[in-house]
């Protein structure tokens, strides 16, 4: 069957400029007239589906709607892959946005033609450096995962320049050198790496760098004056290329063979912190209000790492312990969708360790649930479980804080969330450094940093030591969690119901 599939496949045609006039498919959106007329606008550095699938959407759908008017030139950095996929297609990928809003299914299918051309750093630098010295040019986007942002001793005279910061310096030194140092010539820098504070930590480590190079102090007045380094919090699930069943059934109704094809959820939120400078360079924010330019992003930064991250960890172990394999099994069970729905609105928004309004947390707490209940995306809670004692104590424990200086009480779904989490951290130790566990005839692997700690404390204590032991580490939680009154007995509790396997975890709330 798969051999089959495959053979259609390569028999269709292949998804190009030149093909689109054969395109006759509904419910599909196709680029717009001109577009490929229209001046290169963005350098980008990252080839990834997030970028596809996020702000290179954002400008695909600005320039349909006649805002932005302009095209990205993509950099691809990495030693892995080529660029020939994006030549033969002209830029061209199908994106099949699928998800629920206001809980309600929405699809939608479009072939973005946000992207120019595709250059490789390595064999075409030049290239790179030719789109430096274009007056077009306004903006530069990057993600380069979080590596990508690291200060290494590099030369802008290399050809090219070994990391990304090297990279884009030897752009801006182009530019400068082009345009002799003019204020119109300076750029809108926009890194969607996910680092706290990303805009600022490059804009220093290209500052560096300059010094490092010894590059003239005019250029370093225009670096500093004339370019604008944005903070940016990018938010959007983009699983990648979809599955060969769903992938022929998406090019046998659409026509065509796209080797590009990526899949994203309907939710999106790129959050870039500037001013109304920034907002008149960024224009095509216009086109959606997933994208919003302000003066700071931290609340948008808390409300992801509360109530979506914060979410997860917390009911991580509650959902696994049930048997619920995927996030979206999980909220088909009405027992834990009413579990973190009570968990989220009622204990986590009121919580947030920052001044945010009620009713902006609220709503955005509709929207995470929304996407936790997304059927097309099957999210795996043991993968969620990697490093769960770390995220633990950075996403929920300043939560749990808050709460007690807010409301002096135990805050009830937070300790079935914790008790679950001590009790999934239970293993048995068959080779040295791997921690297995087991629940209810199950056995997964814990990978966490903590593995250790955990398994020692479950082999040499009973219950109430070991919830005691594990509440007082310092170590482990940067306060003791012990002092906090109820939350001790309320945990034991629940954790000795689950040490019955066959009681009903979610029984314990």
């Amino acid at each position: 069957m798969g051999e089959k599939i495959q053979c259609e496949l390569i028999a269709r045609m292949l998804l190009s400029r030149y093909n689109l006039k054969k395109i006759n498919a509904t419910n599909l959106a196709l680029p717009p007239e001109g577009v490929f007329e229209l001046p290169e606008k963005v350098l980008q550095f990252g080839t990834g589906v997030l970028l596809r699938g996020l702000s290179d959407y954002y400008i695909d759908k600005a320039n349909r709607l006649g805002i932005f008017n302009g095209r990205i030139v993509v950099v691809k950095s990495t030693k892995t892959g080529t660029t020939a996929d994006f030549n033969r297609q002209d830029g061209l990928y199908t994106l099949q946005i699928k998800g629920v809003e206001n809980g309600n299914e929405v699809q939608e299918q479009i072939i973005c033609s946000a992207i120019s051309r595709v250059l490789s750093a390595k064999a075409e630098w030049d290239l790179v450096l030719k789109v430096a010295q274009s007056p077009q040019l306004k903006v530069v986007i990057s993600n380069t995962t979080e590596v990508g942002i690291q200060l290494v001793q590099d030369s802008i005279h290399k050809h090219p320049p070994v990391s990304f910061p090297g990279k884009l310096l030897a752009v801006l030194y182009e530019r400068y050198k082009v345009f002799k140092g003019s204020a119109e010539s300076g750029l809108v820098i926009v890194p969607t790496e996910l680092i706290v504070n990303n805009g600022k930590k490059l804009e220093a480590i290209v500052l560096e760098l300059a010094h490092l190079n010894k590059l003239e102090p005019a250029f370093m007045d225009w670096l500093e004056e004339h370019n604008h380094f944005c903070n940016s919090l990018v938010d959007r699930i983009v699983p990648g290329t979809p599955g060969l069943q769903q992938l022929a059934e998406a090019e046998q109704l659409n026509g065509y063979k796209d080797d590009l094809h990526i899949v994203s959820e309907a939710y999106s939120l790129w959050a870039i912190e500037g001013d109304e400078k920034v907002a008149s360079v960024l224009e095509f924010a216009k086109a959606d209000p997933g994208i919003v330019i302000v003066p700071n992003i931290e609340i948008y930064r808390e409300l992801k790492l509360r109530l979506l991250n914060g979410t997860h960890t917390l009911s991580c172990g509650v959902a696994f312990l049930s048997g619920l394999k995927t996030v979206k099994q999980a909220m088909q069970n009405a027992a834990f969708a009413q579990y973190i729905n009570q968990l989220m609105l009622h204990e986590i928004a009121p919580a947030i360790p920052y001044q945010v309004d009620i009713d902006i947390a609220k709503d955005f707490a509709a929207k995470v649930l929304d996407r936790f209940r997304n059927p097309y995306i099957d999210h795996q809670w043991i993968c969620i479980s990697s490093e769960y004692s770390s995220k633990m104590k950075m996403r929920v424990v300043p939560l749990l804080l808050n709460h007690y200086v807010q409301f002096k009480q135990v805050p009830e779904c937070f300790a079935l969330g914790f008790a679950a989490f001590i009790r999934f951290m239970k293993s048995k130790q068959n080779v040295p450094g791997v921690y297995t566990g087991i629940y209810n005839g199950e056995e997964y692997e814990i990978a966490d940093s903590n593995a250790e700690l955990f398994h020692q404390a479950w082999k040499s204590m009973g219950v109430h030591e070991l919830v005691n032991t594990i509440l007082e580490d310092k170590n482990l939680w940067n306060s003791n969690l012990g002092e906090l009154p109820g939350f001790r007995n309320a945990i034991t509790k629940r954790l000795l119901l689950m040490q019955d396997e066959s009681e009903k975890l979610l029984s314990a709330l």
